[in-house]
């Protein structure tokens, strides 16, 4: 297990923000220091729009002499597959994930790094339900069954957590690199905290607002949240040995993704 922080790497899926992707970057770079960051990667897939890659080139211009960026063409299906490659690509010793639509505030990024440098070891991990915490502009069905899942996952797996299918974390890249990754959906996001808790990683939880996107289009409905039950009953019963890889997988590096995927760009 990583036994120190030195660097994040940054992983923002992009399919059609273009204003709160820059601004997401923007808030990042303002508010951290630089030798806390390793990186930012932008995965953007087949989908994307024109007008995001734009704003993903964006960010590479205004910032590359600063800090390594790449905009990197996804080969995996959905948003869980883009998040994976992410992962396999990154550089620093940790990991964040987060979305680029400025529903999980970048601002508390630092905070992230605060507590992970003090505890390299663990999962620091956002959460809306704790005081301090909040809502705004979440659809009041969903906030309900939100609070239902939460106390259901968290009874079946022993723990007392109060968010933990808010995708919102910051992780060892060890640990993340380790796991056998198996959602490629919106799934994905909790099983991101499902295995790391069987394999008994610690989490630390801290509170914070969210606030439903201005641009763009959710691509997790409603009923699609009902996708995560059988993630989690599959999580919970299988056994520990099946969630690490057994042997060294190949891993896609930064430098050569750019190069590639920028070709594949081309004219998008």
């Amino acid at each position: 297990m990583q036994k120190n922080f030195y660097n994040l790497s940054i992983i923002l899926p992009a399919m059609d923000e273009t204003y709160s992707l820059v601004q997401t970057a923007d808030i990042i770079m303002e508010t951290c220091k630089r030798e806390d960051l390793a990186e930012i990667i932008i995965v953007v897939c087949d989908r994307s729009t024109k007008e995001c890659i734009d704003a993903a080139r964006q960010i590479e211009e205004k910032y590359s002499d600063t800090i390594p960026v790449t905009i990197h063409k996804q080969q995996k299906p959905f948003v869980g597959g883009a998040v994976q490659e992410g992962i396999a690509m990154a550089r620093g010793s940790h990991v964040v994930l987060m979305s680029s639509d400025l529903e999980t505030d970048p601002h508390l990024i630092q905070e992230f790094i605060r507590i992970e440098k003090e505890n390299p070891e663990k999962i620091v991990t956002a959460t809306r339900w704790k005081k301090g915490g909040g809502f705004q502009g979440y659809n009041k069905v969903k906030l309900v069954a939100n609070c239902i899942f939460q106390r259901l996952i968290a009874f079946l797996f022993w723990v007392n957590l109060s968010d933990i299918t808010y995708a919102y974390r910051i992780f060892p890249k060890e640990l993340m690199q380790s796991i056998r990754w198996e959602e490629l959906k919106h799934p994905f996001f909790l099983e991101t905290a499902l295995k790391p808790l069987r394999l008994g990683v610690e989490f630390i939880e801290i509170p914070v607002k969210w606030q439903a996107r201005t641009e763009g289009v959710s691509q997790n409905s409603f009923w699609a949240n009902f996708k995560y039950f059988p993630t989690a009953w599959h999580v919970r019963f299988m056994k520990k040995s099946d969630i690490l890889i057994s042997g060294p997988q190949p891993q896609l590096h930064a430098e050569t993704a750019a190069g590639l995927q920028r070709g594949n760009l081309t004219g998008v």
